[in-house]
Formats: C-alpha cells, sequence, structure tokens
C-alpha cells in the first residue's frame, strides 16, 4: 500500500521540488544520457550506493520509503521534476525507493558529472543544492529515514545514539518506550528483550541490541563510499569548524580531501544551542546547523567524511605520513591538517561516569533540553560555551543554577553573554561554588555544592548537570611525533623556537604558521596551543592552513 505523508509547506515546496525550464535541462543534457523507462521499473533502492541522478522529461516517478507497513508516499515526480537530496552529494547510501509510474524519458547523469556541473553552473547548483538541504530537512522533521531507534530516556547509551544520528542529520524515528507501548509488537516481532534496549532496527531488516556508534554507522553505509586504500593529498582529522573549513578550502581547490571525525561534525561548536556572535548570522545560529551547512559544503565540492572514526596513530617516520584508524585501517596522506580539538574537563567528582547520559551531560542541545523539561538544572562552567548554554536552557528550566569555581565570569565570555545572564531571572549565579556529590541509582537525583570561601556544603534535588568547564586537547595519539607544550596542545610556526625546543627539522626553511615540528603536518582550532577560542577564529585557521598545504604540497 501507499499512504500520502502531510504535505511540504506551501512556502518551501516550491524551491524543495521546482520545476527545471527547457533552458536548465539544455544545459544538463551534455553530461547526460537519455533513459527510456517503463511503468513499475525500479530505478534505485533504500540502501543503493552511487545512485543516478534523473531529470523527467515525460512520465512520472514516485519516491517511497519502505516499511513494516507497506511504503509511505514522498513525492511524485513530473516532468521537469528532479531527483535526489543530500546523499546525491555525500556519496551515502540511498533511503528511498524510485518507482516508475507513467512511462517516459529521463535524463540519467552520474553522482561524479554531477558534481561537477554543480562546481562550475552557478544556477544550477543554487537550485539542486537549495532543493537537497530543504528535502533533507524534510525527511528529519517528518522522522521519515531508514532506522527506528527504540530507546528510553533513562538510559545513557539511547542519548549517545539519538545525538549521533541527530547531528549527522540522519532522519530516523525516534520511539520513547517509557511513554509508547505500541511498539512492544516490534520487540517481540523481532525478539528482543528490554535488558537489550536500545535497539535500532536499520533498512527495516537489520537489528541492533544497544550497538556501539560504529555498529549503528556500518549498519547505514555511513562510510561504504570511502576507499582507504587511496593516498590523499590531504587527511583533516577532526571535523569542528577548523576541520570543516579546511576541507572546503581544500576540496574547492582541487585537491584530493579525507576528513576523519570520531563523531559528528561539529566538534564543540555543534553542541552550541545558538551562536550569535558569529559573522553574518544575526540572528544567530546553532552549532549544529553551522556544522551540518559546512559538511554539506565542503562534500558539494568533494570532501570525503568518514564518520565514527578515530585516529589512534600517526606514523611520522616517513612520508607519505600514514594514520591508523580504530577501524584498522591504515591511511596514507601527503598533507595533515590536525583538527581534532579539545574536549571539556571531567571534574574528580565521585559517581560522574556513572551518571554519564543519566543526569550528566556535555552539551546542551534541543535532545538534552527535552529531557529537562521544567525543573531546576545546573551549568558549570564560566565560559562562552556554559554562557551559551545557560541562556539556552532557561528558556525551558524552572531554574538554572550557574556554578562557576572563579569569582566572576571568564574574561573571555562575550560581554553579550555576560548581560544576557545577568539581566536573566531564571539564571543564578554561584561564584566560587563547585560540585563535590552527585547521589542517584541509576538516574542523578541529586547534587551536592560548596562554597569554597565559606566551606558551607548544601544538597539539591536536581536531576540534571551540564558540565562545560575547561578544555583539554586530544593530543595523546600525537605524542612522540609533534611537539607539544606543558598542557598538550600543539605548537606551531614561530613558537616552534630551535633554541628553545630541541627538535629534528629536515628542511632549510622554518615551520610555516600552523605548521608543527613535522613538514607538511599542521595544527589548527582548539587543538593549537594559543589559539582563540572562538568559532570565526577556528574557521580562518582551518580556511588559512590550505594554503599553506599548497606549499608543502609543492615541496615534494
Amino acid at each position: 500500500m501507499s499512504t500520502q505523508l502531510t504535505p511540504f509547506s506551501a512556502d518551501i515546496r516550491g524551491e524543495a521540488f521546482p520545476v527545471l525550464t527547457a533552458e536548465q535541462i539544455s544545459r544538463i543534457r551534455p553530461m547526460s544520457r537519455v533513459r527510456n523507462v517503463q511503468v513499475g521499473d525500479i530505478l534505485f533502492e533504500p540502501g543503493d550506493s552511487d545512485v543516478p541522478f534523473f531529470v523527467l522529461l515525460s512520465g512520472t516517478l514516485e519516491i517511497v520509503q519502505p516499511d513494516r507497513q507497506g511504503e509511505q508516499l514522498i513525492v511524485t515526480h513530473e516532468a521537469g521534476g528532479f531527483t535526489g537530496e543530500i546523499t546525491m552529494i555525500s556519496g551515502r547510501l540511498s533511503l528511498a525507493r524510485g518507482r516508475v509510474t507513467a512511462a517516459g524519458e529521463f535524463l540519467e547523469m552520474s553522482n561524479h558529472d554531477l558534481r561537477a556541473l554543480v562546481a562550475r553552473d552557478a544556477e544550477l547548483s543554487e537550485i539542486f543544492m537549495r532543493a537537497f538541504i530543504l528535502r533533507r530537512v524534510e525527511l528529519i522533521n517528518r522522522g521519515r529515514g531508514n532506522v527506528i531507534l527504540l530507546g528510553s530516556r533513562h538510559s545513557a547509551q539511547t542519548l549517545r545514539l539519538r545525538e549521533f544520528l541527530t547531528r549527522n542529520g540522519h532522519p530516523h524515528t525516534y520511539v520513547d518506550l517509557d511513554t509508547d507501548s505500541t511498539y512492544q509488537d516490534l520487540l517481540d516481532h523481532f525478539h528482543v528483550s528490554l535488558d537489550e534496549v536500545p535497539v535500532v532496527i536499520c533498512n527495516n531488516q537489520t537489528v541492533l541490541r544497544s550497538p556501539s556508534i560504529q555498529e549503528l554507522a556500518k549498519c547505514l553505509g555511513l562510510n561504504a563510499h570511502i576507499t582507504a586504500s587511496e593516498l590523499r593529498d590531504l587527511v583533516i582529522v577532526g571535523a569542528g569548524p577548523s576541520g570543516l573549513a579546511a576541507a572546503v578550502y581544500a576540496a574547492s581547490e582541487g585537491l584530493d580531501v579525507l576528513v576523519i571525525e570520531a563523531e559528528s561534525p561539529g566538534g564543540q561548536a555543534g553542541s552550541s544551542s545558538r551562536i550569535e556572535n558569529y559573522l553574518g548570522f544575526p540572528m544567530g545560529i546553532s552549532g549544529n546547523e553551522l556544522a551540518g551547512r559546512a559538511a554539506t559544503q565542503a562534500q558539494k565540492f568533494g570532501a570525503k567524511v568518514l564518520i565514527a572514526n578515530t585516529v589512534t596513530k600517526l606514523n611520522c617516520e616517513r612520508r607519505p605520513y600514514e594514520l591508523s584508524v580504530d577501524c584498522g585501517q591504515v591511511i596514507r596522506a601527503r598533507t595533515v591538517v590536525i583538527a581534532s580539538g579539545a574536549q571539556y574537563k571531567k571534574p574528580n567528582i565521585d559517581n560522574l561516569k556513572k551518571f554519564e547520559g543519566q543526569g550528566i551531560y556535555y552539551g546542551a542541545t534541543y535532545i538534552e533540553a527535552q529531557l529537562c523539561g521544567k525543573e531546576d538544572v545546573i551549568v558549570v562552567g564560566g565560559g562562552n560555551s556554559a554562557g551559551q548554554a545557560a541562556v539556552y536552557l532557561s528558556q525551558t528550566a524552572s531554574k538554572v543554577h550557574m556554578l562557576v569555581r572563579a569569582k566572576q565570569l571568564s574574561d573571555t565570555m562575550s560581554r553579550y553573554l555576560i548581560q544576557r545572564i545577568e539581566e536573566n531571572p531564571a539564571i543564578e549565579m554561584h561564584y566560587g561554588t563547585e560540585i563535590v556529590g552527585l547521589d542517584g541509582d541509576s538516574q542523578l537525583e541529586s547534587v551536592t555544592w560548596q562554597d569554597k570561601n565559606t566551606g558551607e556544603r548544601s544538597t539539591h534535588n536536581i536531576r540534571h548537570v551540564f558540565i562545560m568547564a575547561g578544555a583539554s586537547p586530544r593530543t595523546d595519539w600525537l605524542k612522540g611525533c609533534v611537539l607539544l607544550d606543558n598542557k598538550g596542545f600543539i605548537l606551531t610556526g614561530r613558537d616552534l623556537d630551535p633554541l628553545a625546543h630541541s627538535f629534528n627539522w629536515p628542511l632549510a626553511r622554518p615551520p610555516q604558521m600552523l605548521e608543527t615540528s613535522l613538514p607538511g603536518v599542521f595544527a589548527v582550532g582548539d587543538v593549537r596551543a594559543g589559539n582563540v577560542k572562538r568559532v570565526a577564529s577556528a574557521v580562518g585557521e582551518g580556511s588559512i592552513s590550505i594554503s599553506l598545504v599548497h606549499r608543502a604540497l609543492a615541496e615534494l
């Protein structure tokens, strides 16, 4: 059976499903072939790779998603319409089935030729990219993907899986088993017990019981288009703002680029609820939205993104450099940009790990805000990320207690945030205060904090704590290869004074700006010593690094 979903809203339907003009189609023809199609022809299925791009000259094509009840109709294309969404650009597996419902002629173009067309034709690029993005947004809004996640709000692994799917922009259906009992027959059908929750059903057939992020990514084929054996011009480690900026500029300038990301695009910035002082966004933008746009932009130019994989070692003894990945692959690169970022420091509190994902969070997004509801919450930290979280959570929480170890907010916090915090009646400041105890069974139930000035301790029935204090660099995998400062951040450029540091620099020239103690290996963003902790600064360093990469490649 086929069921029409709620229609696209009228204000975006024209942009999500535009009708191409005869002149626009004429520019597509030279890179396409005419394909005669008949009623019932299946042009692509969910899970297919390298799906062609189709433009309808005549006939009709329906796009459907199979599910346990049959099929859900997404849209029917007619003459002048075209197929595809973000997977056309990212190279990932198809999410839908395309079936001919009226015979006709279609133009068929390969993925590779589509990207070439997008790169050189500004008008068609704008039409296609806008349509692909809006179509993906609608699939996300409708929960129409190839994934069903059945979990519990009291499960830390459920939260991790939801964040992974959401931050990677992958459409999915989430079922909260604490409030929805209608899916019990689905659990029974697949013989799933409650102690195996969360459960993920991929492509309506594969069942994963409490999977890891890596297992979920593999089931969805998110990395199926990546060939590890290729020698890359550039490998970028980390897909935060600096890594994504580097990817956009490198790919747009013709370099063969691979980005390796341990979790999801965006890094720390990706968990920011709203960034209001980033140039060009006067109304602000969420970190996740900014990262999603940047990742799409990089993939549009041909960059590949390897998701849910961690680089465990850099073999720096010879070139090309070799990067070992936790999936067992070894990736070779002529040059490397390290953008692995930093992570929030975890305070030394008993039971902290026990409550991670079950009351202790390291990001404040819509998902965590839903879990908190109208309860009191705690935000730990005095920097920009903590300030953004406090302001965001104050919109829904009953009270936000902001705990700052210092006597004031950080000198680096933006003035607009300080003013918002000071004028917000829903935010209560506690200076010189730190958490000294956590209590609860499976879920955090109470928090004890101490005023460092008076020594007074007090316990509060608060079940949600957001920790955003300090940062430690992700550089353990680099020790012995590049020089680090005493805090573990990477030294670059002028900081590599040969009189102050003893290292074997093999070239006649000194290290370039942003270049590490290894020729052709650069560091950008929060992982670099001396970096300014701002999104704009990270983006600037990532983009600048590519001009330096070109110089390093010219030396080979």
